[in-house]
């Protein structure tokens, strides 16, 4: 991702400051954009001071390493606030999985799966574009930053990942263009019905189409899908039993 070229860049460039002043409070200015921002270097431990509780040093969360100020948005941050948990820490995984116990706010997303983590870096893109939530900090000294600033094996083995979960993602949206969900009614008196019209699974398109079962290669699972063509030959395509090839409409007896 770029900020992530921009981090490294950043790290180099500054990386004999940080090694001379490695014993005493680190602290800088950078412009990026049209915005100056304070930057600093922070331990877990420090960051834990900035929870917004009474004597705290103010408002921060982490999120992959990277902190940001949400001081503009205490009343969701700040003791009291729905996201208060997150404050003060480095909570990546609960982003996704929603888990908010102790053990569940770390930053450890080894258990993602690569579209995870993809969705997990949209949180932190959504950090870096939204207008109240400001940038205070890009380094932290805990699994994805060293001391100097530099990205550690954890978060290029994220990087890794993502990049993995970005292409699968591309494909999952060509398949889906090229086979595009059938809409489906279900009762348990009469079973179901699948069918095909101009616009089915959220997608709209100019053709019709003819229902099909669509197998994921080593899946006994099959999901309904519309083609173009009925008479398409796909290797994980079957057609729905007693329903004709160029039917837009099957039914499906109850089980």
């Amino acid at each position: 991702p770029p900020w992530t070229s921009w981090c490294r860049y950043y790290c180099i460039a500054f990386l004999s400051v940080v090694l001379a002043a490695i014993f005493i409070p680190h602290k800088w200015s950078l412009t990026f954009g049209n915005e100056s921002a304070s930057m600093r270097l922070l331990n877990a431990h420090e960051l834990s001071f900035y929870n917004g509780g009474q004597g705290s040093k103010g408002l921060y969360l982490a999120l992959l390493g990277q902190i940001f100020d949400v001081n503009k948005g205490e009343k969701h941050y700040g003791p009291g606030g729905a996201y208060h948990f997150m404050a003060g820490k480095d909570a990546s995984l609960s982003f996704i999985t929603g888990d908010f116990t102790e053990s569940g706010l770390t930053d450890d997303v080894s258990s993602l799966s690569p579209l995870q983590l993809v969705a997990l870096y949209e949180w932190l893109s959504f950090y870096h574009k939204n207008q109240v939530l400001k940038l205070n900090c890009i380094f932290n000294m805990n699994a994805y930053y060293t001391e100097s600033g530099e990205p550690t094996d954890t978060l290029l083995q994220v990087e890794a990942s993502l990049a993995e979960g970005q292409r699968l993602k591309a494909q999952s949206e060509a398949d889906k263009a090229r086979f595009p969900p059938c809409n489906s009614e279900w009762s348990a008196s009469t079973g179901g019905r699948v069918w095909c019209s101009t616009k089915s699974g959220g997608v709209e398109r100019k053709w019709t189409g003819v229902p099909r079962q669509l197998y994921s290669p080593g899946s006994s699972v099959a999901r309904c899908v519309c083609i173009e063509n009925p008479y398409e030959d796909y290797p994980n395509l079957k057609k729905y039993e007693g329903c004709l090839s160029s039917s837009e409409s099957c039914l499906i007896g109850p089980d």
